[in-house]
């Protein structure tokens, strides 16, 4: 039960229980984020959890290694294959003595005492606990990326079926002016038919906008790991959210700090190498004691004490080339993450810069766009009062009305592509978690 605690904390204050669901940007990412959220994110933190085995598993070599044993047997032995296979004038050793009974009870102990490999072996299993946590943070910036993107999909289609719609209602005043006019002798039937032409053609487009919103929105809900059956009403709308973009190499020194996925990569590299440093330290000599303690005789009663301590050096002189060939491997390894490194640095800098490029362009497709659509609505203005005052047919307000739908839609384009180049420079310069708890 505590670990559907956090998804139902997050979920009461969204009126879960309720028919429609109040969403935000961030409540939307805090729910994917969650462990009965995103699936990515659920596997990502089992891999941490992976890997603190693996340091408790190479912890346990520094400690000792204790066992029991208890041995109750009967045994008959045979001199001769030991080599006692002579004998004197009136006396020889028999070949079979026994059968015999051996009772040994029996606690022994091994312990590392000084082993450089084994040394190293732990410092990389930390190197790879370190490495699967900044795995866990590279997936919750890539799912809150996911989600966010989703999010402003889903924002996009509210806003085109909120243009959609007021075209409807346009077309609707449009045509009862057509109407209106008609009745009133000065129009004619070919403008009411022109009319009820576009309103026909608007409420088309406004059940397509409806679908694709609709399908957004699924979307949405598969990103966050939520049931496709879940009613969703959005609380945020598309806006134009100035952005105070600094100089390139400010925001190229925030990625190279604030970027998940170099950091992650930088500890795989940093791994690689406390593997590779830990088969080189194969070729040192390790120590290691040793000791048993038990009684041993004929039967339990009348068993004596015995130990045994002991002091081991080893000292590695020829394996046939194995410990060579394991150290070229891990030396490659090395290399291969080090490009990796190198090659994702440069990415860095190309998703920063193409992030700053989208975000420019797209300021000024806002700001076109806002003038394009305040243009387009002054022009159907007045058409419409020309066309009222009988200077003017209604092809004149249908040429205008088309002209605002395609501006609307083209503020609708504005605002999404601006809000999402803002997520994606957010994204490159490592400041997702930033930008959707905004």
């Amino acid at each position: 039960m505590k670990r559907f605690l956090p998804a139902l904390v997050l979920l009461a204050p969204l009126g879960f229980a309720q028919d429609v669901m109040q969403l935000t940007l961030k409540r939307a990412v805090d729910i994917a984020l969650t462990p009965e959220g995103s699936a990515r994110v659920a596997l990502a933190e089992q891999s941490v959890r992976v890997s603190e085995t693996h340091v408790n598993q190479a912890r346990s070599a520094f400690f000792p290694n204790v066992d029991g044993t208890v041995n109750e047997r009967s045994q008959t032995v045979n001199l001769h294959t030991f080599g006692f296979n002579f004998s004197f004038p009136g006396f020889s050793i028999p070949s079979i003595v026994g059968p015999f009974s051996i009772f040994d009870a029996r606690a022994s102990t091994q312990l590392t005492v000084l082993d450089f490999t084994t040394i190293r072996k732990y410092q990389a299993s930390r190197t790879g606990l370190q490495a699967a946590k900044a795995d866990l943070d590279v997936t919750k910036d890539q799912v809150s990326e996911q989600v966010a993107r989703a999010y402003l999909a889903s924002l996009r289609e509210d806003a085109a079926y909120e243009a959609a719609r007021a075209n409807v209602e346009l077309s609707e005043a449009l045509l009862r002016l057509a109407q209106s006019q008609k009745d009133a002798g000065t129009g004619t039937g070919i403008e009411v038919t022109r009319a009820q032409v576009q309103l026909a053609n608007d409420r088309q487009r406004l059940i397509v906008a409806e679908n694709n919103r609709r399908r957004a929105v699924l979307q949405l809900l598969r990103a966050m790991g939520l049931d496709l059956k879940v009613d969703v009403q959005l609380s945020d709308k598309l806006s134009y959210q100035p952005v105070d973009t600094a100089a390139v190499e400010s925001l190229l020194e925030t990625a190279r700090k604030g970027r998940s996925d170099l950091k992650a990569q930088q500890q795989h590299q940093q791994t690689a190498r406390m593997n590779y440093s830990a088969v080189e330290a194969e070729r040192l000599p390790s120590v290691s004691a040793y000791g048993d303690y038990g009684t041993i005789g004929n039967e339990i009663v009348g068993a004596h004490p015995t130990h045994t301590i002991g002091v081991q050096l080893k000292v590695p002189l020829y394996d046939g080339g194995r410990r060579s060939s394991r150290k070229q491997e891990s030396l490659l390894q090395v290399r291969e993450e080090e490009i990796r490194t190198r090659d994702l640095g440069l990415q860095v800098e190309l998703d920063v810069r193409l992030a700053l490029d989208s975000l420019r362009s797209a300021d000024s497709q806002v700001k076109t766009a806002g003038e394009g659509l305040t243009l387009a609505q002054s022009e159907l203005e007045q058409a419409q009062r020309r066309y009222q005052a009988g200077v003017a047919n209604s092809l004149e307000v249908t040429d205008a009305q088309t002209r605002l739908d395609r501006a609307r839609d083209n503020q609708v384009d504005a605002l999404y592509n601006y809000n999402l180049a803002r997520l994606e420079l957010a994204t490159a310069t490592g400041a997702i978690q930033e930008y959707v708890q905004k």
